[in-house]
């Protein structure tokens, strides 16, 4: 499998995803139009041949990459949209008392939705495509579809290990948590971001279609990766 396989776009039809939050016993329903959602994480094959960097804990060019922000993520989308010849989606703002454009809330970056390049998905997005028609917690039987806490030997595993989703999509749950776009709850917890899917180390509740989790956008993880996205017009 080579770095163009695992960038492999899988299009997702237009629909609506109810979404929930345990903590807050909030729940909430979103329209989506169509987009496309890529087939793998990101790999650390990728990765390097776009930022010349290895950021992750263990090393194999087709592990997903981890140890990386929230803000690596979305310059990495830039970047490889510049590469591709699409239109970046982000905008970011870069004060001069500030080298790498980390910032704690919102002030640093704007998504152009009208733009066709790489993105982070939302996290309608993300658990829309999860589920991929599907009405339980996971698409399938765990140990059959993710990597996780009771069959990783408490590892990374390469991407595409397991069966993927009815809509051709590995690695959605276990393995490593993908960084969405959205805040998790600007009111509790300032810039926090979602993340979704459970990872390698997670015990088996924590892999499932509506589980969220939060990560402050300039903490990087061993089992926090991301995957792309892209607008459809």
């Amino acid at each position: 499998m080579d770095a163009s396989a695992v960038a492999q776009m899988i299009a997702v039809p237009p629909g609506q995803v109810n979404l929930s939050d345990r903590r807050t016993k909030r729940g909430w329903s979103v329209e989506l139009a169509p987009y496309r959602l890529a087939a793998f994480p990101v790999t650390q094959a990728l990765y390097a041949q776009i930022t010349g960097r290895r950021p992750s804990s263990a090393d194999g060019d087709q592990l997903p990459v981890e140890g990386v922000s929230w803000w690596d993520a979305v310059r990495f989308c830039n970047a490889l949209s510049e590469r591709d010849g699409f239109t970046p989606a982000y905008h970011l703002r870069v004060h001069d008392n500030d080298d790498n454009g980390d910032y704690g809330d919102d002030d640093g970056i704007e998504w152009d939705a009208s733009a066709d390049g790489y993105r982070l998905p939302t996290e309608a997005e993300w658990e829309y495509a999860c589920r991929a028609g599907t009405a339980g917690p996971r698409y399938g039987p765990l140990d059959e579809i993710a990597w996780f806490r009771g069959n990783s030997q408490e590892r990374i595993h390469d991407v595409g290990g397991k069966r993927p989703n009815p809509w051709g999509l590995h690695d959605m749950l276990g393995n490593v948590w993908d960084w969405c776009w959205d805040i998790y709850d600007a009111e509790v917890y300032g810039a926090y971001r979602v993340l979704r899917g459970g990872g390698w180390f997670d015990e088996h509740w924590s892999c499932r279609a509506s589980a969220r989790r939060r990560s402050h956008p300039s903490f990087q993880v061993d089992d926090v990766g991301f995957r792309l996205a892209r607008s459809t017009r």
